[in-house]
């Protein structure tokens, strides 16, 4: 039995009568090989199929049977005790691939996976089903959520929030494709896919639900980024306009995307000593 029949199997008889206290060593078996699987990077919870970014459901399936069928339990890290269904992730793998965390807040939960020569910052957080790749930058204060998937050579800047798309299990969670700088204070929500070598502007909103205007192909899009753009936030007249409580028009936030220019390129410029 492949391990994704396994979590199939597992979670039609969790939406029949399996809970925490029916399972047993068989489950839990199961359950610790497909966290083994996604730390790994053997297994992820979307790929890019057709040129299309798709979830897989039973990936997701797998990640909300750890929740569903383990009991809270109480777990001392650094001197700290905390309460959860899952510990964190060990990470003594990481400095042999060359990749590093810094103390005090770098946390990596369990079935999260961090490529090689990658660096985290902290205070940061990875969370359960995420897949950040080789070469890639997350700072202090971000978030990279359940399911995001992070490309190679990707800078996160301080304070940014890659959200996580957990439930459906068939959407399609966040993705930031290889070469992305997003700028400090960056939100990328919603299933939004930030295309490959683009660079995004500090403090910028991405979401199914904000206009992208694209002046390259001059088109306006919505979920995504192109690739190779430079984005930033704009402001662009309401449908709203004038109102009788306040004075004026009203506006709403928009995404301009135009060429990458060559000393935007370097201005995010790798510094290989870093990884080195």
């Amino acid at each position: 039995m492949t391990l994704e029949s396994e979590i199939r199997e597992l979670w039609n008889r969790y939406q029949a009568d399996l809970d925490a206290d029916a399972a047993g060593t068989d489950e839990y078996a199961a359950l610790d090989a497909f966290l083994d699987a996604l730390e790994a990077g053997e297994v992820r919870a979307a790929e890019k199929r057709d040129g299309e970014w798709v979830a897989n459901d039973w990936v997701k399936q797998g990640i909300l049977l750890n929740f569903g069928l383990r009991a809270i339990s109480t777990v001392e890290h650094g001197g700290v005790d905390y309460h959860d269904v899952l510990p964190l992730r060990d990470t003594d793998d990481l400095p042999g691939r060359g990749t590093r965390n810094t103390p005090d807040g770098t946390v990596i939960r369990r079935g999260a996976y961090v490529g090689s020569n990658a660096i985290m910052m902290s205070p940061s957080f990875v969370n359960i089903g995420a897949y950040v790749g080789d070469g890639t930058l997350v700072d202090s204060c971000d978030t990279v959520g359940s399911c995001a998937q992070i490309g190679s050579d990707v800078k996160l800047g301080a304070n940014t929030l890659v959200g996580g798309v957990l439930e459906p299990v068939e959407g399609a969670p966040v993705v930031v494709e290889d070469g992305v700088s997003l700028g400090a204070g960056c939100r990328v929500t919603s299933g939004f896919v930030v295309g490959e070598n683009s660079v995004v502007g500090e403090n910028t909103l991405l979401t199914p639900r904000i206009p992208v205007y694209d002046l390259v192909e001059e088109e306006v899009v919505y979920g995504h980024l192109p690739p190779e753009r430079r984005a930033f936030v704009r402001y662009v007249e309401s449908s709203v306009s004038d109102h009788d409580l306040f004075d004026g028009g009203a506006y709403k936030p928009a995404v301009v995307a135009t060429h990458v220019e060559e000393d935007t390129l370097e201005a995010t410029r790798r510094e290989e000593a870093l990884r080195e």
